[in-house]
């Protein structure tokens, strides 16, 4: 995916600017996306059609660290007003069984994220 290399900029980058570019290039991804769902999904709820295929389990494996991601920056990575077919794809996503069994809960991966910025942030003080 051209999203997770500069997501993971935007969110580790060493400078403010690293991390702005890298928010910027994550938020042009997403908008590549939404295009995407449109021409792939051909009306259906997901990129394969009316059925879930391999972009979506592609996609929805980072759901619940773009949801952290959310939490931390403030930033709706996928908003309903910007990209509607994403935003909605989302929520279709989250609701599947199958998605419910496997994503990681979002409240510990923030518990995880704030742990590790908080070290980090204690390492450079050192």
């Amino acid at each position: 995916f051209q999203l997770v290399a500069p997501w993971r900029q935007w969110l580790r980058g060493k400078t403010e600017e690293e991390k702005s570019e890298g928010k910027k290039q994550a938020f042009a991804a997403v908008g590549v996306l939404e295009g995407a769902l449109r021409e792939c999904s051909k009306g259906g709820g997901f990129f394969g059609g009316d059925g879930v295929g391999l972009v979506d389990v592609a996609l929805g494996g980072v759901l619940s660290w773009m949801k952290v991601t959310e939490a931390l920056s403030g930033d709706k990575i996928f908003d309903a007003a910007k990209t509607p077919l994403l935003a909605a794809w989302v929520e279709r996503f989250i609701e599947l069984d199958a998605a419910k069994a496997a994503l990681p809960d979002v409240g510990r991966l923030l518990e995880f994220a704030k742990a590790r910025e908080a070290a980090a942030a204690a390492s450079k003080d050192e």
